[in-house]
């Protein structure tokens, strides 16, 4: 061999070597002692055995920054191509420098080339602050901190998330402490998983707090996983570690497609569409002030039970997730009665509008599951902006053009009719009704008390007004009897038949098309 060759084999062999692990040893060590993972360990969970292809390995390592602290490339989950980086803690904290910008750049621009999703698995503080040995160079070069940045650093990586927003699905997972730009890329991406006690994020740390407002607050309180899971609702979901957040985000890929030119994976679950629901029979109360838990209706309506929710601990007065009928990808947004009586609240449109204009943007059906007593009254919901908040809904439903099915479980009075897509008019292809339902503008004991409470026979015979609300439930408040004249109501169906039902419907809505007409782009109502 080449005496050359041999000496460029030897270093090409070495670098790659301590590419592996960058930090050392003791670092690794000590990552492993509380209980977290390597960079590249935790690629390897995520990913197809043997399916990484790695991009720009050797960026770094002649400035003693190996990998510049940033392992990213392509790989498969399930056989299907993503792109990936995952930031390594052990290289200058995580910090975002020059090459480790670039390359989380490359790699949402690279995700966006070749149409596939993105997964993001952050552990970085944010922007690399020079040391006092970068400082005196710069200074005796006379050169800013900037000055040899290129348009494609950690800090414009929101654009390429910008532009890949609704074109590929976007992942991220908080594995560490991220803060100031490590946080806005995540922000914008469609999902976010964090850890319990180990996941942290936010703009400014409580040092930072405690400094400018004297406040004393800890990571965990001020950014952990059950803050943003639960208060801010920013995290999507919280695992207790990262190997089960990692598989999480393999499952919540089955569910969707690779961009938005394609329709989610058809999966074969073995669950036969003809099954009947005569469980629901027990489940739903027909009284409409009971309560019940709206995801056993959804575990009984899906394939196998199998429902990925998101946002599970926010806003619980709407539930939302994905699930398959008959195999195929969707979207459920259902109202909880069990929390807030099932209510349309601030936080709760903004959950609902969202998952709205994702399932959109990728062709994922929606199916919304109505028992709401609408729009949640009082001054704190009027001063947080219910008007606004509660318009991004209706801007989510009118904008989607994907098959929205919406079934009235038990009741849809005044502005649920509105919210949840029941009033025609709104882009709904299907409204369907079950046999015990209520809808209007107040709920039958309400309307009956607003007619005919002050009609003097009311206050001499006690038997007036039940017998005007019962003349009212089996007229004005009767599914059959308003399906009659209302060409709005598709059909009116039993629970045990709902899921072969809606099998067959969403079927007949494949295929469907619909233009709005040419814009740059709408003003939703943020």
């Amino acid at each position: 061999m080449d005496e050359l060759l041999a000496k460029r084999l030897k270093e090409l062999e070495a670098v790659r070597e301590k590419s592996k692990k960058p930090g050392g040893e003791a670092k690794i060590a000590k990552r492993r002692a509380e209980g977290r993972l390597t960079a590249r360990e935790r690629l390897d969970v995520l990913l197809d055995p043997g399916s990484f292809l790695e991009s720009l390995p050797l960026s770094g390592h002649a400035h003693g920054l190996t990998t510049d602290g940033l392992v990213c490339g392509s790989g498969t989950v399930d056989g299907r191509k993503v792109f990936v980086y995952s930031q390594d803690q052990t290289v200058r904290g995580g910090s975002v420098g020059l090459e480790h910008g670039y390359k989380l750049y490359r790699t949402v621009e690279r995700a966006l080339e070749m149409r596939a999703p993105l997964i993001g698995l952050h552990d970085s503080p944010g922007a690399r602050v020079p040391n006092s040995q970068e400082l005196d160079s710069l200074s005796n070069l006379k050169r800013s901190i900037f000055a040899s940045i290129s348009d494609k650093h950690g800090g414009s990586v929101f654009y390429p998330n910008t532009l890949a927003s609704g074109i590929v699905p976007q992942i991220s997972a908080i594995l560490g402490t991220c803060g100031g730009i490590s946080v806005y890329s995540p922000a914008l991406n469609d999902f976010i998983f964090m850890v319990d006690g180990k996941s942290h994020m936010f703009i400014t740390g409580p040092m930072v707090v405690k400094m400018v407002t004297g406040e004393d607050v800890s990571m965990e309180e001020l950014g952990g996983a059950k803050t943003h899971t639960q208060k801010s609702g920013v995290c999507d979901a919280r695992f207790p570690d990262e190997k089960a957040l990692l598989l999480e985000i393999r499952r919540l890929l089955s569910f969707l497609p690779s961009n938005c030119g394609e329709k989610p994976p058809v999966v074969a679950t073995g669950d036969s569409p003809d099954r009947s629901l005569d469980e629901l029979y027990d489940i739903v109360p027909t009284a409409a002030n009971k309560s019940y838990d709206v995801r056993k209706v959804i575990r009984a309506l899906v394939d196998n039970g199998d429902f990925l929710e998101i946002k599970r601990e926010f806003a619980g007065e709407v539930v939302v997730g994905f699930g398959r009928l008959d195999g195929k990808t969707l979207g459920v947004i259902a109202n909880n009665p069990m929390t807030m009586a099932g209510s349309l609240t601030v936080n709760s449109s903004d959950k609902q509008a969202r998952f709205i204009r994702f399932c959109d943007c990728f062709n994922i059906p929606m199916l919304l599951l109505v028992d709401t007593p609408a729009y949640l009254p009082g001054k704190d919901q009027e001063f947080t902006g219910i008007i606004r908040h509660g318009a991004k809904v209706l801007y989510a439903l009118c904008e989607a053009t994907t098959p929205k099915i919406s079934l009235v479980l038990r009741k849809a009075y005044g502005g649920g009719n509105l919210g949840m897509g029941v009033l025609p008019g709104l882009g709904t292809d299907m409204v369907l009704y079950w046999p015990t339902i209520e809808t209007g503008i107040l709920g039958a004991e309400q309307s009956v008390f607003l007619l005919y409470g002050k009609d003097p026979q009311a206050a001499t015979d006690p038997g007036y007004l039940p017998k005007r609300l019962q003349d009212y439930k089996e007229t004005y408040a009767n599914p059959i009897y308003d399906a009659s004249s209302n060409t709005n109501v598709e059909d009116v169906i039993t629970p045990a038949e709902t899921r072969s039902y809606l099998i067959r419907a969403y079927r007949m809505l494949e295929g469907k098309r619909k233009e709005h007409p040419a814009k740059r782009h709408g003003n939703i109502p943020l």
